[in-house]
């Protein structure tokens, strides 16, 4: 009689929600016996798990990634009757904290996926090299040293968004398909970073030598060119320097900030336009200080007689001095303080020197013979040419 008096006296709204539990959980194990089999099967499906709406970004994660064919369960849940039940139990205890909101936001795995999910599909003798044949990874020496799977793969399903704190509940609702995709983009947060490689070889006093994760083959073909030192690498950092940066950032002695930018999920959040930061060979150049070495010795052409034709050789290919100098000084480049406006003076840049020419000028007005009236030829020709 005192405990009914006690649930008598409990708030309205709490009554309420006891009733809703109540009545919730009731459905759900009346629906799953009745169906048996069915049931068994429909609650046990990926899209069974994406109807729990802290869930959506987990699963739209999980649709994109290179495991979306495995079901959650095959991951999560460890073989046998008796931990499918339990998971089920413990499904029913996640709904009440969902119906009572005092469930955690993010969500976070309970523990991590055991070594066995894993092998149950991918046979860790046989893994000894990556698809390109570029890396050795003994998996079954690791296996012997007791390091997991997910310690080097833990981002593969859901780039590891937990994590990286984009799962909150205000934001559910807006998880789709597209979230999904972009948020799998990043490859720092869904393939093993040779950071964790490097970190955890040095932790363990195990050899951090290239050799020993690469094979002979590792250095690309254009690199192994008579000409690649001295002539074409600058072109192929042009066209690549993202690629460059995936084993030279290891070579630097400073961190490269230069590819640093917005999360993919807060620029889908603002509105913007989702795509990788550009970076400019040249500043990567200034500075990767792998690069310095080489380019703060100078060149061969800048031999005696080279100032009083740089001007001429800047306008053939003006991008390739650029990669050690700037225009201006900004105290960023590392390479070279000599700059455009180190010799040159700067009060015919910007429009301003337009407005104090002493004749009108057209607004695109070019040089021409026409200018050395006034100016001197030799000292202006070294860096304009005439149209």
């Amino acid at each position: 009689m005192e405990e009914e008096h006690n649930e008598l006296l409990a708030p309205p709204k709490f009554r309420y929600k006891l009733f809703k539990i109540g009545t919730l959980t009731v459905l759900f194990l009346a629906l799953f016996f009745a169906l048996g089999g069915l049931g068994l099967k429909a609650t046990s499906s990926s899209e069974f798990c994406s109807s729990c709406h802290e869930i959506k970004p987990e699963y739209y994660t999980w649709k994109v990634s290179t495991h979306s064919e495995v079901e959650c369960i095959s991951c999560h849940v460890e073989p046998g009757a008796k931990n499918l039940a339990k998971a089920k139990v413990e499904g029913v205890v996640e709904l009440y904290k969902k119906t009572t909101d005092t469930y955690t936001a993010p969500i976070q795995m309970p523990k991590d996926i055991p070594n066995s999910a894993c092998e149950s599909c991918h046979n860790m003798k046989t893994r000894d090299v990556t698809a390109s044949g570029d890396l050795i990874i003994p998996h079954d020496k690791h296996m012997d040293k007791d390091i997991k799977c997910t310690q080097c793969h833990s981002g593969v399903a859901h780039g590891k968004i937990a994590e990286r704190k984009v799962t909150f509940k205000s934001d559910y609702g807006k998880w789709d398909e597209q979230l999904g995709k972009s948020m799998m983009s990043d490859k720092k947060f869904t393939s093993p970073k040779m950071d964790t490689c490097m970190e955890c070889h040095r932790a363990r006093q195990v050899t951090t030598e290239c050799k020993a994760c690469h094979t002979s083959e590792m250095y690309p073909k254009t690199h192994k060119k008579e000409d690649f030192k001295l002539e074409t690498h600058g072109n192929l950092a042009e066209k690549e320097i993202t690629k460059c940066n995936e084993c030279h950032q290891y070579m630097s002695d400073g961190d490269i900030t230069l590819f640093n930018d917005k999360p993919a999920y807060t620029k889908f959040l603002n509105n913007e336009k989702i795509e990788t930061k550009k970076v400019s060979h040249q500043d990567y150049a200034k500075e990767n200080t792998y690069c310095q070495k080489c380019h703060l010795q100078r060149p061969a052409s800048h031999n005696k007689g080279f100032i009083s034709n740089h001007g001429i050789e800047a306008n053939k290919n003006e991008q390739t001095c650029l990669t050690c100098h700037d225009y201006q000084k900004t105290g960023k480049n590392k390479t070279s303080n000599v700059t455009c406006s180190s010799c040159h003076p700067s009060s015919h840049d910007g429009k301003e020197w337009r407005e104090t020419h002493p004749i009108k000028l057209p607004q695109n007005v070019q040089v021409s013979k026409t200018c050395y009236q006034c100016h001197n030829e030799k000292k202006c020709s070294s860096c304009h040419k005439e149209e």
